[in-house]
């Protein structure tokens, strides 16, 4: 056989093989290798998409922090306040309920004086009658006494 003739039919069963790959063999190779970039392409959007909603969701949980801890600093300084104005409302209170407790134990001490008052006056009433009796020696009788003793404790 010939050299010549030898590469004349390799170059054609080359061309038949190479005919025949781009007929049969490279369609399919070449539709998997359109999907497979169609599917990262689509997987890297979505990965772009999700990484724009993950920051927009950051976004929005910051926003809600913000939120949160205004509400309750807001919160803490009204019930700040509203301890405060319990406590000053309890304080006024107080401070009447004391007023009125000195008020009344002034008045109970001042009608203790009175009793006590009245009650010195009828002793000494009576210890000046006991005094007039003896020094006159002779008893006075009841209407009489009792008469002396209310003019002594009016004098008193």
């Amino acid at each position: 056989m010939n050299i010549n003739s030898t590469l004349f039919l390799q170059a054609i069963v080359f061309a038949i093989l190479v005919w025949f790959t781009m007929k049969y063999v490279w369609p399919p190779i070449t539709k998997a290798l359109d999907e497979r970039a169609a599917k990262i392409a689509d997987g890297l959007a979505a990965a772009d998409k999700a990484k724009s909603e993950l920051a927009s969701a950051n976004q929005r949980v910051e926003q809600e922090l913000v939120t949160s801890r205004n509400a309750s600093q807001q919160r803490l300084a009204d019930a700040e306040r509203r301890a405060q104005a319990i406590v000053d409302e309890a304080k006024g209170k107080a401070s009447e309920e004391a007023a009125k407790i000195v008020a009344a134990a002034q008045a109970d001490a001042a009608q203790q004086t009175l009793r006590a008052k009245d009650a010195l006056r009828e002793q000494v009433a009576v210890l000046a009658v006991k005094g007039a009796e003896q020094i006159l020696r002779k008893e006075v009788n009841a209407s009489v006494h009792a008469d002396l003793l209310g003019r002594l404790k009016a004098e008193l």
